[in-house]
């Protein structure tokens, strides 16, 4: 059978505009705080529709649309304090990549018909949708400046059904899935119906359900239990926030403030505070250092804390590992530091185009080189700071370093009010199934929780309250299928859709040379 036409637009451009900026907002309300699952099922579908047949100029517009819906609602917390600018700025920017992928995905609906028989045209086409969507996730999760891996599919599925799958495949891997199931359905109503198809009808539909069926009841990969380690961690909700009043030593008063109760406390193993938890420099301050030995001998375990360390001319993001009578012991400098956060890149540049703003951040955090891992008393703690966990290399290689557990710091203050820190710990949960390990998300002001490794809370603080756990928390050894491969995953299936594309792209070209070619009959 010969293949089809390039098929034509199912709405008018502009309604395919107005429906695409509903998806964006519907697929806002996947993520916490609402935390709808499904309604990024709704959102991908309604996405997908507006692009099918859809020109070059019409894709771009309508997937710029659906960009900054999303983007917009999903990331209004960097507007909290330093106002509208970077918040647009970040929205737009990150809509552009969206609008650039809507492109190959509308290029994707227009070229398969045409190389590809009507029996094999669901599968081809949902498959190659899927890869797409994923090479657009993983080109905004790594460019410009390290990316911002923020707003995948697969993360606005960590309280739905699948969410164990992301063990398997990693989040790049659950996002495809999605998508793929997603389009197959577009593609099963869009395709004709015949008599004489019925029972070939039939093969798209038992795919589909097969792929549905796999992802409700695989199970996540099951690590190795190794015991327990006994936790104190401390949520001090001092005033670590940028713009918060306050004096040197103030933060760290009220962690070690918080920490009090847990004096005399039995068996504990580890006492962990958050991201920015000691504002003064310990090996400066004799008064600072007195104050963790203190509390590390209450407690009676090594302090796992961090602060500003200034090396040279350099800046860096250090957690630390101290221990009573001994200081630090073991370090680790934060990766990922945040563009226009933490550091400014080409800070001449973008001075002369908001010298208050970029005056502001006035010194530059120093990327680190060192392992994410701390030698906790025989017991491998894998570490990320702050906005580290949403970087897919980093917390796999904790675990390759060995990590039974995994202990993540961060600091929240600037975002009170707002649900970064909501979003920000979905991704921990996320990480907890995806290697299976437990997590404690430790933030200064909340929320803060213990995860267990298959996602559920074991046990949590609230925001804006200072307090403390002492948890037995689970130890697991053993690699995931997502933590061994998840980096081939994500690259063979974003960039062997964007190979496939290209070739479907050269043999449509070479096809239409070839009937213009033809003489007429």
């Amino acid at each position: 059978m010969p293949p089809a036409p390039s098929p034509r637009p199912i709405l008018p451009l502009w309604a395919a505009v107005a429906v695409s900026a509903a998806a964006g907002a519907l697929f806002d309300v996947s993520f916490p705080s609402v935390a709808w699952w499904p309604m990024a099922f709704v959102a991908v579908a309604l996405a997908l529709v507006t692009l099918v047949g859809r020109s070059i100029g019409g894709s771009l517009l309508t997937g710029l649309a659906f960009g900054l819906a999303f983007y917009l609602l999903n990331v209004d917390f960097t507007a909290e304090w330093v106002g509208p600018l970077p918040w647009l700025a970040l929205s737009l920017l990150e809509a552009l990549i969206v609008a650039g992928g809507a492109v190959l995905i509308a290029l994707a609906y227009r070229w398969v018909p045409r190389v590809a028989t009507r029996r094999s045209r669901i599968l081809l086409t949902s498959v190659l949708v899927a890869g797409l969507w994923t090479a657009r996730e993983a080109v905004t999760g790594s460019f410009p400046y390290g990316g911002f891996p923020w707003g995948r599919v697969g993360t606005s599925q960590v309280s739905g059904p699948f969410a164990e799958v992301v063990s398997w495949t990693g989040t790049a891997g659950l996002s495809f899935l999605i998508v793929a199931m997603v389009a197959a359905a577009v593609e099963l109503v869009r395709a004709p119906r015949r008599r004489t198809d019925s029972l070939r009808g039939l093969l798209p539909v038992g795919v589909l359900a097969l792929m549905a069926t796999a992802l409700l009841l695989v199970p996540a990969w099951a690590t190795i239990p190794t015991g327990t380690m006994r936790v104190a961690s401390v949520q001090g909700n001092g005033p670590a926030g940028y713009f918060d009043e306050r004096q040197a030593g103030d933060i760290l008063e009220s962690q070690y403030d918080a920490t009090e109760p847990l004096f005399g406390a039995e068996d504990v193993d580890v006492l962990l505070w958050p991201e920015g938890s000691v504002d003064i420099d310990p090996e400066e301050s004799p008064v600072a250092a007195a104050a963790l030995d203190r509390v590390a001998r209450e407690v009676g375990a090594p302090l796992v804390a961090n602060r500003i360390d200034r090396r040279g001319d350099e800046y860096f993001n250090m957690s630390f590992l101290w221990r009573d009578g001994s200081g630090i012991e073991q370090t680790y400098d934060k990766r990922n530091p945040v563009p226009f956060g933490e550091y400014v890149p080409d800070r001449e540049f973008y001075a002369s185009i908001a010298p208050d703003l970029i005056g502001m951040i006035g010194r530059d955090y120093t990327p680190g080189t060192t392992p994410p891992v701390f030698d906790i008393d025989g017991t491998i703690a894998g570490l990320a700071i702050c906005f580290d966990v949403i970087y897919d290399a980093l917390v796999w290689e904790g675990a390759r370093d060995g990590a039974e557990i995994y202990l993540f710091q961060t600091n929240n203050a600037d975002f009170r009010g707002t649900d970064e820190n909501l979003q920000q710990l979905a991704v921990a949960r996320l990480r907890a199934i995806e290697t299976g390990r437990s997590v404690v998300n430790l933030s200064t002001v909340g929320t803060s929780q213990v995860i267990a490794p298959d996602g559920s809370t074991i046990d949590g603080l609230p925001a804006d309250e200072p307090g403390h756990m002492l948890t037995d928390v689970p130890l697991r050894t053993g690699l995931t299928p997502a933590v061994v491969a998840g980096g081939w995953v994500n690259a063979i299936l974003s960039w062997g859709a964007v190979a496939i594309l290209v070739g479907l792209g050269v043999r449509v070209r070479r096809g239409s040379r070839g009937n213009a070619k033809t003489p007429a009959p």
